[in-house]
C-alpha cells in the first residue's frame, strides 16, 4: 500500500527510470519513455539485453543480486519491472530503500497461480473451478470431479504453455501428477472451459486511483504461442464492454499501479471467465503501439510515474502477429522487397527486439498490421509466406 505522499508523488520527464529487467517489453518501454524525456537504466544478467541496447545504461547481474539492485535504485529515481519473475524478495527490499510504485505484493500475488486466484475471486470475479492438489489420488478423485479435459499446472514457472499438462483421460493421472511434481512447487487442477475465444484487456492504474482501459484484443494461440491479436475483436459490444469493465475491476481490487494484462476464456454462452493475469506490458497489447492514441509502453510510464492517464481509444483495426525464430529473415526480406503493393490497404508495421539469437519458437519481435477492417489484415497474414517456414 503506497504512503499518503507517493499517493501523490510525480516523477516528471528527465528523471531516470530503472527497469528490474532486461527483455523486449523493457526496451519498447524504454523507447516509449524516452520521447517523453525519461532516461532508462536497467538490470539483466544477458549482456547487451533489449533493452539494454536503448537504456542509458545496463547493469548485468542476476535478478536476485541484492548489491546489483542497489545500484539500479542509486541511479534510478523510480523502478518498474518488466516481467513477474523478477525475485519478489528484492523487489521488497527496494520498495524500503527506493521508489517502486507497483510494490511487491502484486508481484508476489501473480508469480503464484494459486495465490492469483483467489485473488482474482476477491475482487468479484470468476476464474474457473480449481483445486489444489496435493497427492496423485486428490488428483484422480479431482479430475472424475471436473471431468476431461483438465488442466494440471505448477502454481510457479511455467510460460508460453510450459509447467502444464492437459489430462484428457483418468489413466494419464498418476503420470501427470509424478512429472509436474518435479517442479518442487504446489500444483493446481483447473476444470477445462470450452471457450470460444481467448480476449484479454490491459488496463492501467495510477498512484493517485486513475484507472483507464484499453481495448479488448482477440487472442489466437499457436502451440500455446501468441500468433495474433485481433482488435476490434469480434465478439458483441455488451461482451466487450464487460472485459474492459472485470480489468478495471480487477485493477482497483488488486490496488495496481502500472499496467495489469487480464486474460479471459469467452464461451459460446457470452460467460467471461478470468485465466491469468501479468502486472506488466503484455505480448496482446503490442497492437496499441501505432493503433491506439497512447500505447501501452507510455501509458505504463505515465501511471508509474502519476502522470494523468492517456486517452485509450483505438484508431484503425489492427491485427498483431508475433514474429518467432523461424519468421524473422523472411519477414525482413517481405519488408526489403517492398512486397506492400500485393495489399495496399495493408499497412505494415515492423519491430524487432534486438535479441541477438533467432532460435525457433523464440519471440524475436511482431508486426502490427493497420487496415480499414481486420479482415483484410488477416488475409494479408494467410496470403503471406512468413508463417509457412
Amino acid at each position: 500500500m503506497l504512503s499518503e505522499a507517493n499517493v501523490n508523488k510525480t516523477i516528471l520527464p528527465g528523471a531516470t527510470i530503472g527497469v528490474l529487467g532486461g527483455g523486449q517489453l523493457g526496451r519498447m518501454l524504454a523507447q516509449a519513455g524516452s520521447c517523453m524525456g525519461y532516461r532508462f537504466v536497467t538490470l539483466d544478467p544477458t549482456p547487451d539485453a533489449p533493452c539494454g541496447q536503448v537504456a542509458a545504461k545496463q547493469i548485468v547481474a542476476a535478478y536476485h543480486d541484492a548489491d546489483a539492485a542497489r545500484e539500479l535504485a542509486n541511479l534510478a529515481d523510480v523502478i518498474t519491472y518488466e516481467f513477474e519473475n523478477v525475485d519478489a524478495g528484492v523487489a521488497e527490499m527496494l520498495m524500503k530503500e527506493s521508489y517502486v510504485p507497483q510494490g511487491s505484493q502484486l508481484l508476489y500475488t501473480t508469480q503464484h497461480r494459486l495465490r492469483e486466484k483467489r485473488a482474482i475471486e476477491a475482487a468479484g470475479v470468476r476464474v474457473a473451478p480449481y483445486e489444489q492438489i496435493e497427492s496423485a489420488g486428490q488428483l484422480r478423485a479431482a479430475v472424475e470431479r471436473f471431468g476431461t479435459p483438465c488442466v494440471l499446472k505448477t502454481a510457479t514457472g511455467g510460460y508460453d504453455g510450459k509447467g502444464q499438462w492437459v489430462i484428457r483421460s483418468i489413466e494419464e493421472t498418476d503420470e501427470a501428477f509424478a512429472t509436474l511434481s518435479q517442479a518442487k512447487t504446489e500444483l493446481v487442477l483447473e476444470q477445462f472451459i470450452h471457450f470460444d475465444k481467448e480476449i484479454s484487456v490491459i488496463a492501467a492504474r495510477s498512484p493517485k486511483g486513475e484507472v483507464k482501459a484499453f481495448p479488448a484484443a482477440e487472442n489466437v494461440h499457436v502451440n500455446n504461442i501468441l500468433h495474433l491479436s485481433i482488435v476490434p475483436a469480434r465478439v458483441p459490444a455488451d461482451v466487450l464492454a464487460k472485459a474492459e469493465q472485470l480489468a478495471v475491476q480487477i485493477a482497483e481490487g488488486l490496488g495496481v499501479v502500472g499496467l495489469i494484462a487480464v486474460e479471459m476464456f469467452l464461451t459460446k454462452e457470452g460467460e467471461l471467465f478470468v485465466n491469468e493475469l501479468a502486472p506488466r506490458p503484455h505480448n496482446s497489447g503490442h497492437y496499441t503501439m501505432e493503433a491506439c492514441q497512447t500505447s501501452q509502453f507510455e501509458q505504463h510510464v505515465r501511471a508509474i510515474c502519476n502522470l494523468p492517464l492517456g486517452p485509450t481509444a483505438l484508431m484503425t483495426p489492427v491485427v498483431m502477429v508475433n514474429l518467432l525464430g523461424e519468421h524473422v529473415d523472411p519477414a525482413v526480406q517481405y519488408i526489403a522487397q517492398e512486397q506492400q503493393k500485393d495489399h495496399p490497404d495493408v499497412t505494415v508495421k515492423l519491430h524487432l527486439y534486438g535479441k541477438q539469437e533467432a532460435k525457433k519458437g523464440r519471440k524475436m519481435g511482431h508486426l502490427n498490421l493497420l487496415a480499414g477492417n481486420v479482415e483484410k489484415a488477416l488475409a494479408w497474414v494467410e496470403q503471406s509466406d512468413i508463417w509457412k517456414q
